[in-house]
């Protein structure tokens, strides 16, 4: 509710518009037929002289159909504007609850996962709480509303390190979130969240940040498949087994000394083995040799709200204001095109003066009558 989804997205026709050669198609690719170097899509077969799969990830629900049926993901554009449209709807319902019960339902908001994703949405969430949401809703007494982050690791932000998982956590409890660690969600209907120790929370709302699954298509060799739905490469980013196909980003795993369970699926990952590959495809055609691919990590960072943040840089880590300021600056360099940037940088600074976020819409489907 806080930036318009055009200042975020940016349309693949807009970026290659001055790139002679670049043909786009929107269609759905079903398989890799790889001994006629070819794809099967929805727009009929095309073929190929090299393949680069970079379908990234969707939202791993651990098998889990009850939970894949009644959570709210945030992978997509789509999937944030339902989750935005769903909150606003669900405190809407709280006004006209019959019972405190109901109504509670309504407000509680659990949260599962306390990777970035989860952190970064409860400490959203928290700071609506306190200072829209009273606005907006004044017969409300949101002091009955409860944001609870579930995460089945011993603490949150597991993949970092210790001192900016628990700086983490400690802000998010200032903020008024629930935080459980060691918690595993094993079923919900869209009423009750049930938990592994059989203790249950009754709530209308659950966003599930536990985790992330490759999107693969079918077709290659059984070689290439790895675990967690990603493909197994080389270090040139080369499926495995296969000749001139090519994985980048969340769907590669390239597993290393270093790295011995492929590289994290964040985004440098992704561009540095994108650049990478664009030069050695040149270098190959070319019959030069090619470079091998090595991660160089920047650092990790998580936002939990305002002015506060926690970043990890190579040499040096850091918590605060100064973190959130950083996580801002980095944020706003990646998203593409001067007026995104300018549109971007205005909203924050609105938000960031009057405490107010100017998307509150409920903007859902159309529903046609039969």
């Amino acid at each position: 509710a806080g930036l318009e989804p055009s200042s975020i997205a940016f349309p693949f026709r807009k970026v290659f518009s001055d790139k002679p050669g670049i043909h786009i198609r929107m269609a759905e690719v079903s398989e890799i037929i790889t001994e006629r170097k070819a794809i099967n899509t929805s727009i009929g077969e095309i073929s190929f002289d090299y393949l680069i799969i970079a379908t990234g990830a969707n939202t791993n629900y651990f098998g889990n159909e009850e939970i894949e049926r009644h959570s709210l993901p945030m992978k997509s554009i789509q999937e944030a504007l339902q989750l935005r449209n769903t909150l606003f709807q669900r405190f809407e319902e709280a006004l006209l609850a019959s019972t405190e019960e109901e109504r509670n339902s309504f407000l509680n908001i659990i949260i599962v996962g306390g990777g970035p994703t989860g952190v970064e949405v409860a400490g959203t969430i928290a700071e609506m709480k306190r200072f829209i949401l009273p606005k907006d809703f004044p017969e409300m007494d949101f002091s009955q509303m409860r944001i609870v982050l579930l995460e089945g690791s011993p603490r949150v932000l597991n993949a970092m390190k210790d001192i900016s998982s628990t700086k983490a956590a400690h802000y998010l409890k200032e903020m008024g979130v629930e935080v459980h660690t060691g918690t595993v969600v094993t079923s919900y209907d869209g009423s009750i969240v049930t938990l592994k120790d059989g203790s249950q929370l009754p709530s209308k709302t659950l966003i599930w940040a536990a985790g992330v699954k490759g999107n693969l298509i079918s077709g290659l060799p059984e070689g290439a498949y790895g675990p967690a739905s990603r493909y197994h490469v080389n270090e040139f980013n080369q499926v495995s087994d296969c000749d001139s196909i090519y994985a980048i980003g969340d769907i590669a795993c390239m597993t290393s000394e270093s790295y011995p369970k492929g590289h994290p699926q964040m985004a440098q990952p992704a561009i540095q083995q994108g650049k990478l590959l664009a030069s050695n495809l040149l270098k190959s055609i070319q019959k030069k040799p090619l470079k091998p691919f090595r991660y160089k990590d920047l650092g990790s960072m998580a936002t939990v709200g305002r002015n506060k943040a926690v970043v990890e840089l190579p040499k040096a880590n850091f918590q605060g204001f100064f973190a959130w300021v950083l996580w801002l600056v980095v944020h706003l360099k990646s998203i593409l095109g001067v007026r995104n940037k300018f549109l971007v940088l205005l909203n924050w600074i609105w938000n960031y003066v009057t405490y107010n976020l100017s998307l509150r819409l409920i903007i859902g489907p159309v529903k046609k009558k039969n």
